[in-house]
């Protein structure tokens, strides 16, 4: 597939910031939801990710409020959450902010009850008997678009044009994306982005699904999560952190950014909360998240923290405090990213590299250099503290701590506690 789609040069240095809108507030609306946007500014969140927005299928639904993955209309909001008008508004307040907004587009397939399958039962894949049926085991609650279908795919892009032209969103963060041919996406992509450029988001693993990754601007990082969880759990050696990660940089299309998280919905209701599956590692490998190349993602709580598993079909709010702790923590990490050249992305002079030091089996380094910006990064990946020396001639100067700003010197000998991290900027 030729190199036609391209991310915007903004995207490469920005992150996402994914909300559960339903768990978000008390009430789970469109108009609650903006009290909590200064505070997202604030935090350095630039791009807002909706799970998805629309109504939700009565029929075969799960839980007492079904999925948001189940929809029964795709050009309407889910009235618990508010009107179209007041979805708008919303779409209106992000921006006067400064940040951008996405939302979960579910092409795979519908509910039950969608308007579809009265009107068009044709957009449906059937079986023998003109059946709807789901997708894959254990989905019942929803069922299998026909993307053979000319028809189909007209109607989908041109659903997705509704919130482009009559809401104003910034893109679509695309569920299950691997399961939809890709010359959809690349179909859909044309249609929308002459409206003006898109911001694309796939689920998939570009270390499976390849092909998608020459359509998607950013996908899922699921093989690198797996890796690392089980690194944490198993005391798997270090290097099968570097052969996950060096594998996403000799994929191609080259443009195309990898997105890190330690948590997203699918995980924190089904799996765990980042510190069910990675105890005190969280923390290190959501620095990592934030620094290494790529587009780094944050689900609704993780700056509290929210350690619970949110109820998928059922309301179960988060538990907000006036300060959550990890506030600072997300808001000095986001707000770097932004500031300094080091962290553009792949398709220009930015580079990134491991370091070797002291104690290779237990802290994991890198550096992250653009022109004169430069960026080291230590993270002792173990229980137990560890002082250090870097083994690498390329790495010379002075550096300042961005926690602590303490300054630090390349000849220096480093200490990291157990679990420890360390962000140092050139000086």
């Amino acid at each position: 597939m030729p190199a036609e789609f391209k991310p915007a040069e903004w995207v490469h240095s920005s992150n996402i910031y994914e909300v559960n809108l339903r768990q978000y507030t008390k009430e789970g609306t469109f108009a609650s939801f903006a009290t909590h946007l200064p505070r997202l500014k604030d935090m350095g969140v630039e791009i807002i990710w909706f799970m998805p927005v629309t109504p939700i299928s009565v029929k075969n639904r799960k839980g007492t409020l079904g999925s948001y993955y189940a929809c029964s209309s795709y050009v309407a909001t889910n009235p618990e959450f508010g009107t179209i008008n007041e979805f708008k508004t919303l779409v209106q307040q992000i921006h006067a902010l400064g940040m951008k907004v996405i939302i979960d587009w579910v092409a795979n397939h519908t509910g039950w009850d969608h308007e579809w399958t009265i009107s068009n039962p044709e957009y449906y894949t059937q079986d023998h008997e003109g059946n709807f049926k789901p997708p894959v085991e254990n989905w019942e609650d929803v069922i299998h678009l026909n993307f053979y279908n000319p028809a189909l795919r007209a109607a989908m892009i041109d659903a997705m044009k509704f919130w482009v032209t009559d809401c104003g969103i910034d893109g679509f963060r695309c569920d299950m994306a691997m399961l939809v041919p890709v010359d959809f996406w690349a179909e859909a992509r044309r249609a929308l982005d002459q409206f003006r450029p898109l911001f694309w988001l796939g689920e998939f693993d570009q270390w499976n699904d390849e092909p998608f990754a020459h359509v998607f601007d950013v996908s899922y990082t699921w093989h690198w999560m797996h890796v690392s969880e089980e690194f944490y759990k198993y005391k798997k050696p270090v290097v099968e952190l570097d052969k996950a990660l060096d594998g996403y940089k000799h994929r191609n299309p080259v443009t195309h950014l990898q997105s890190f998280f330690t948590s997203n919905h699918d995980e924190n209701s089904w799996n765990g909360s980042e510190y069910e599956k990675y105890g005190n590692m969280a923390l290190p490998l959501a620095v990592f998240s934030c620094t290494w190349a790529g587009v780094p993602l944050i689900y609704s709580g993780q700056e509290l923290p929210n350690n619970n598993r949110l109820a998928f079909f059922d309301k179960d709010e988060i538990e907000w405090t006036d300060k959550p702790r990890l506030h600072t923590f997300y808001q000095q990490l986001l707000q770097l990213r932004k500031q300094h050249a080091v962290f553009a992305g792949k398709n220009n002079a930015a580079i990134t590299w491991r370091i070797a030091t002291t104690q290779p089996e237990q802290v994991f380094c890198f550096v992250r250099k653009n022109g004169d910006a430069e960026l080291l990064v230590l993270l002792n990946f173990s229980d137990q503290p560890v002082r250090i020396f870097l083994h690498d001639m390329r790495v010379r100067g002075n550096f300042t701590e961005l926690f602590s700003g303490k300054s630090y010197n390349s000849a220096d000998e480093f200490a990291l506690e157990r679990w420890g991290y360390l962000v140092l900027q050139k000086a």
